[in-house]
């Protein structure tokens, strides 16, 4: 069973029966963020390997070990933001992916934390019967449980007809992002597009991305970042930027849950300093 995934900016991994099996060649030298969670201090073949490997060992990414309850991972990630989103209403679900199951439609916060807090660029994956019966215990519905598809569209228009109005979703592709936007207007949606793993986008995608989109992760991405208009932001190494209203909402939202001080201030953004930007951007 094989499994493929982008970690640490872009090294694509492949996993079959919980190990390791490739590693390519990373994009990045240097990313702020898992510095300061794993104490990487040079993004090479070798870290990433072992980075996949602790996160088999420690969450059961990619087996039947699994963990589905996980606590937040860094203050405003887009699962975390998510997860606020819920257990405040301000969201009625979400459509996101998971490792071992594919696109998962979810209105439990827990949930989608656990599954999104230590995820990185999915490509994609193989069923797991463990996870997928973990999902559903927690009140998930994974979209296909026999493919473990990874289909954002296909999740959203499901999440509709069961009844969910206000949906949040996870894309990658500005393709997505713009299909989704007639959907929303189609069926009368109220849809949060959040679009994460943009490392190494040319500039016509985050261009095109821009226009569809309510939040978006910088990522490693250097074109995200010279053409960013955002309304808000949050962080300043690897930040997280609202482009509408509601998503500047849902990140003021998420505000109020991170425990540690917070400044609020009004400045011209994007406020990038340049010592805390991840290494050779893409």
């Amino acid at each position: 069973m094989a499994h493929v995934m982008e970690i640490l900016g872009k090294t694509r991994v492949v996993v079959e029966n919980g190990e390791v099996v490739e590693v390519g060649e990373p994009l990045l030298q240097w990313c702020p963020l898992f510095e300061k969670a794993r104490g990487i201090k040079e993004i090479t073949r070798e870290e990433v390997k072992k980075n996949m490997e602790f996160r088999i060992k420690d969450f059961g990414m990619f087996t039947s070990k699994r963990k589905l309850e996980m606590d937040v991972f860094v203050g405003f990630g887009a699962s975390e933001v998510m997860m606020t989103g819920l257990s405040k209403d301000t969201l009625d679900t979400t459509v996101t992916v998971c490792d071992g199951a594919g696109t998962v439609i979810t209105n439990n916060p827990t949930l989608v934390q656990g599954m999104g807090a230590r995820i990185s660029g999915l490509v994609e994956t193989e069923p797991i019967d463990e996870v997928i019966n973990g999902i559903a215990e927690r009140g998930g519905i994974v979209l296909d449980p026999s493919t473990a598809v990874i289909d954002p569209i296909a999740g959203v228009k499901k999440a509709a007809e069961l009844g969910y109005q206000k949906i949040a979703v996870t894309v990658v592709f500005p393709e997505t992002a713009k299909e989704l936007r007639e959907i929303e207007s189609e069926m009368g949606l109220d849809l949060m597009i959040i679009v994460a793993h943009v490392t190494g986008i040319d500039r016509e995608s985050a261009e095109e991305l821009t226009r569809y989109v309510d939040i978006i992760t910088s990522c490693a991405s250097k074109n995200v970042r010279d053409i960013i208009k955002p309304l808000a932001q949050v962080g300043t190494a690897v930040p997280l930027f609202a482009l509408t209203q509601k998503g500047k909402e849902l990140l003021l939202e998420r505000a109020k849950e991170v425990e540690s001080p917070i400044l609020i201030n009004t400045m011209a953004l994007p406020a990038l300093p340049e010592h805390k930007q991840p290494r050779n951007m893409v």
